[in-house]
C-alpha cells in the first residue's frame, strides 16, 4: 500500500485526531476519509497497546460540521468521560467515512462482502501497522445499515473482529437475511459479543435477532446485550444519548 498523507485535526474534537483523506481501497476501487482518534495516554506510555473500535459512517461520530443534519454522536466526549471516570479501557477509534455506495457496502451482497474484507483486511492491516494496537481486541460499531454490517462483520470474521455494537440496526433489510443466517446456523458457537438496541425503530426485527442469538445459546450480559430506548428516534442525537451502554459492554473495565 502506498504511503498515505496524515493530517492532524484542527477542529474542536476532544483529544488527538488524525485524518487520512482519500484512503484508497484496492478491493472497492474507491476512496474515503478515515479518522483515527487516539486515547489520552497514547503518547505517554509508548509500550502500551490499545484495543480498536472501528465505526461506520465515520463523518457522523465526532464532528457536527461533517455529520448528517449537523449533529454528531459525541463519541469523543463520551469516551473521554468514561476513560476519565476509570470505567472504560483506553481505546483507539477508527472512523470510516461512508461512500456513495453506502447501502451496497453495508449489506450482504457482492459490494458488502468486499467492504467487509476492506475493513478486516486493508484497513485493519493499515491501522495495526501504523499504530500500537492490540490486534486481537477489535470491535465494530454502527447504526441503521451501519449496525447491520457491524453484525455481519463480527459474525463472518470472528477470528479477526469478534465484537459488534448494532444500534437501531436494519435487520429487516433483504427480507431479514441476517436473522435467517443466525437461525439457520448449525456450527459451533462463535466466540463473539454482540450489542443490540433500538428505539421505536426496528423493534420487531431487533427482538427477532435477539431471539435468534438466544436460541444459539448466547447469554444476556455475557456475550449479548440488548437495550430498548422507549420513544427514541432514529438519529444521531438518540444514539449519542445511549452510547455509554455499548461502549461499556465492549470495552468496560
Amino acid at each position: 500500500m502506498k504511503k498515505i498523507k496524515k493530517i492532524l485535526s484542527k477542529n474542536k474534537i476532544i483529544g488527538k485526531v488524525v485524518y487520512y483523506h482519500e484512503f484508497y481501497s484496492e478491493l472497492l476501487k474507491n476512496k474515503r476519509t478515515i479518522l483515527v482518534w487516539l486515547p489520552p495516554s497514547y503518547y505517554k506510555n509508548k509500550e502500551k497497546k490499545f484495543p480498536v473500535l472501528y465505526m461506520h459512517d465515520g463523518q457522523n461520530i465526532m464532528n457536527p460540521e461533517t455529520s448528517f443534519a449537523g449533529v454528531d454522536w459525541q463519541v469523543d466526549e463520551t469516551v473521554s468521560r468514561l476513560i476519565k471516570d476509570n470505567l472504560l479501557e483506553e481505546i483507539i477509534i477508527v472512523g470510516i467515512y461512508n461512500s456513495s455506495d453506502r447501502i451496497k457496502e453495508y449489506s450482504l451482497g457482492k459490494t458488502g462482502i468486499k467492504y467487509m474484507k476492506f475493513v478486516i483486511g486493508e484497513l485493519k492491516e493499515f491501522i495495526d501497522l501504523n499504530y500500537r494496537t492490540d490486534k486481537n481486541n477489535s470491535a465494530v460499531m454502527g447504526s441503521s445499515m451501519g449496525g447491520l454490517i457491524s453484525f455481519l462483520i463480527a459474525w463472518t470474521y470472528p477470528a479477526i473482529i469478534n465484537k459488534a455494537a448494532c444500534l437501531s440496526s436494519s435487520f429487516y433489510y433483504d427480507s431479514e437475511k441476517a436473522i435467517k443466517i443466525v437461525n439457520n446456523y448449525k456450527g459451533l458457537q462463535k466466540e463473539i459479543k454482540i450489542y443490540i438496541d433500538h428505539g421505536e425503530d426496528g423493534l420487531e426485527e431487533g427482538q427477532k435477532m435477539l431471539c435468534a442469538l438466544s436460541s444459539k445459546k448466547y447469554v444476556m450480559g455475557k456475550n449479548i446485550d440488548y437495550f430498548y430506548a422507549p420513544k427514541a428516534e432514529h438519529n444521531e442525537t438518540a444514539w449519542a444519548k445511549r452510547l455509554d451502554r455499548p461502549l461499556l459492554f465492549l470495552f468496560g473495565k
